[in-house]
């Protein structure tokens, strides 16, 4: 049985992730700074509340595990940090960690344009400084950049990597959770690669829902 350590447990990508890797038979430790956002919490999982940057209730999260999975918002250059630290500590090596498209100004075109002023330029900043400590870490990582996200019942999704322009403008949630519980499910895949994740067929110069 798997051991993985969701991160950011009560956002909305995670929510689906939590039922698939449930499903699949995964030992789930949940893992939220408040508890109770938590939507769904299969039975026997393990909940844990605290912030992503406080390395001492990390590490009573992380020890143990085999797959942390982390969906996080805010300080999260510094939430990676930490997370890279107290796994290398603990010797925990795969990691799953979620940012966002256009941290490499690798969105072509219009869109691309009108992405990086929506999101702001320093929201991105802080993503890809978080990107990068996971990159330079010695973790089997694999780092996620997913287009916007809908709210569609609906598993569709293709990657690019790293150093390809960025495919399409959109990806439902459900499909930014699948590709993470096949990744689970299948830990030698995308070992230390980058991959942006869209939709297919939602390449435009404004959003394609």
């Amino acid at each position: 049985m798997t051991k993985v350590l969701v991160l950011g447990a009560s956002g909305q990508i995670a929510s689906w992730a939590i039922d698939m890797l449930a499903e699949q038979g995964a030992e789930l430790t949940l893992f939220a700074r408040n508890k109770d956002r938590i939507s769904n919490i299969p039975a026997g999982a393990n909940v844990i509340e605290g912030s992503a940057d406080d390395r001492a209730a990390l590490r009573q999260a992380v020890q143990g595990q085999d797959v942390v999975y982390a969906n996080l918002a805010g300080n999260i250059d510094e939430q990676a940090k930490a997370i890279v630290e107290v796994m290398e500590i603990e010797g925990v090596k795969r990691l799953i960690f979620v940012t966002a498209l256009g941290i490499y100004q690798e969105v072509p075109g219009e869109f691309g344009r009108w992405n990086r002023s929506t999101i702001g330029a320093a929201t991105l900043d802080t993503y890809a400084a978080a990107s990068d400590a996971v990159e330079a870490s010695a973790l089997d990582y694999t780092v996620l950049r997913p287009a916007w996200l809908s709210d569609a019942d609906e598993v569709s999704y293709e990657t690019t990597a790293r150093n390809e322009p960025f495919k399409g403008t959109t990806v439902s949630r459900k499909s930014v959770a699948a590709l993470v519980a096949d990744l689970v499910a299948n830990p030698e895949k995308h070992v230390r690669e980058n991959l942006g994740v869209n939709k297919p067929g939602t390449d435009g110069e404004q959003l394609v829902w």
